[in-house]
């Protein structure tokens, strides 16, 4: 995803005013002392605070759904071992916030907002065609999994792993293994029970 430089550098102080400040209480001023720009000169990337909060938004969004594009999905995995195979599929998304504090704490503020209903009626995540491809590649081999509410799951996914990555970057829960494994197991203590394989004449 390439942006013009001073674009991508006002989309980053954006997000670590937001860090500083909340949602609510960042201002363009804010914004611009940690770019180290003036207020006009954002005003010519962008139309208004609310403006520069979506463009962060996608900007973050389409950077994690560009993990899925990444990584070497093996569907004999899913077979053999199912749950390895979420967790290779888990686990980069959830290292990607642990490794962005500024990011993961925006995207969190972003998503819990009054704000973000409005924004994500017309939202476009076709930047997610990867990710959603392999989603379709478990719906195949584990058919029941179609009896779960598909928003109500990856919402549970999703958000669930970008609240935890928030409690690490905070301090609150520790960055290591242990964590990593807790926080899998808690996400998908529901999901192992659909990630059975369809008898044959059954």
């Amino acid at each position: 995803m390439i942006l013009d430089d001073t674009k991508t550098r006002i989309i980053y102080a954006a997000m670590k005013a937001v860090r500083q400040y909340g949602l609510e209480g960042v201002r363009i001023q804010n914004v611009s002392e940690l770019a180290g720009i003036s207020p006009g000169a954002i005003y010519r990337y962008f139309d208004s605070k609310d403006q520069l909060l979506v463009e962060c938004f996608t900007y973050v969004d389409k950077q994690a759904a560009e993990i899925f594009d990444h990584l070497h999905f093996n569907p004999l995995t899913m077979l053999t071992d199912p749950m390895k195979a979420v967790k290779a599929l888990w686990l980069p998304y959830f290292r990607f916030w642990v490794a962005r504090p500024d990011e993961t704490i925006f995207y969190h503020r972003f998503r819990d907002s009054a704000f973000f209903p409005k924004y994500d009626k017309d939202r476009d995540v076709t930047y997610f065609k990867k990710f959603i491809g392999m989603v379709h590649a478990f719906k195949k081999v584990f058919p029941s999994l179609d009896r779960i509410n598909q928003d109500l799951l990856w919402l549970h996914v999703l958000t669930s792993t970008v609240m935890y990555a928030k409690y690490v970057v905070e301090g609150i829960l520790p960055d290591n293994q242990e964590t990593e494994d807790t926080v899998f197991q808690l996400l998908t203590t529901g999901l192992s029970g659909y990630l059975k394989l369809k008898r044959k004449g059954g």
